[in-house]
């Protein structure tokens, strides 16, 4: 189908986290059973020596499709499935070729985001994930690494890096499913939306911190006061599981207020 782009006010961008909640709560099970899927893909593909781990980023593109597949499909009365994450391969050769080329360069930009982090941390991060790897971890060295000036840098430029790549390819799999663009045109697209929306999404993104920050800081502080810190950790992880969940869901939200059909 043709899209126009479409303009929304900063303030929309919380309305998005809202809207994704209430439409998270219409099939809780069904939507985190996708998101547990994808996971459980995600640890297979590290059995495979070497490419585990970048085919593991290269899956996220169609992981964000595969939840606005279902989203939309759960807006319209249907049920979300997990036929939905291969539903977008199994459309025309042209529209399979281009999100398997946007996994790709997905994959290889955010490796090169990585680098380009752990570069600017003079081999911090390389370092972290060796500490971590040791069984138990050593965590007083841990500490000592993360007050490094360096890792800072590592962080800023990684973070800088991520979000560059991540503009382009917000909406673009979602371009090429649904208005049946190229790539390039549709990384043009996305890249395009996104700016014309850029209060949203920033006020988007302000949510998101606002809401992890307090959903964390309300949980540590009730077990620490019941004494039960230890269960907090522990809960921590069906925590990360709704929260990632809901983020995914929320996606359909920022793609129908930024294109509408011509």
């Amino acid at each position: 189908m043709a899209m126009i782009l479409k303009t929304v006010g900063p303030g929309r961008g919380a309305l998005w986290v809202r809207d994704g909640l209430r439409l998270y709560m219409r099939q809780p099970m069904a939507f985190t059973g996708l998101f547990a899927l994808f996971l459980l893909a995600a640890l297979f593909s590290t059995l495979l020596p070497l490419v585990g781990w970048l085919l593991q980023m290269m899956m996220v593109p169609l992981l964000s499709l595969g939840f606005m597949v279902a989203s939309q499909s759960v807006l319209l009365g249907g049920r979300a499935r997990a036929v939905h994450f291969i539903e977008p391969l199994l459309g025309a050769p042209t529209q399979r070729r281009a999100l398997l080329l946007l996994c790709a360069l997905y994959g290889l930009l955010v490796a090169g985001s990585l680098w380009l982090a752990d570069w600017a941390a003079d081999g911090g991060y390389t370092h972290l994930f060796q500490l971590m790897s040791q069984t138990p971890a050593p965590l007083h060295e841990i500490d000592a690494l993360f007050v490094e000036r360096s890792m800072a840098a590592g962080a800023l430029v990684g973070t800088t890096a991520i979000t560059l790549v991540t503009i382009p390819f917000w909406h673009a799999p979602a371009l090429v499913h649904w208005a049946h663009q190229g790539a390039l045109q549709a990384l043009f697209s996305s890249t395009l939306a996104v700016w014309r929306c850029r209060g949203a999404f920033v006020v988007y993104a302000l949510t998101w911190f606002t809401l992890m920050l307090t959903l964390g800081m309300l949980s540590a502080l009730l077990f620490g006061l019941m004494g039960l810190g230890q269960l907090g950790s522990v809960l921590a992880l069906p925590l990360g599981l709704f929260l990632s969940t809901l983020f995914y869901v929320s996606l359909i939200f920022t793609f129908n207020d930024s294109f509408g059909q011509q």
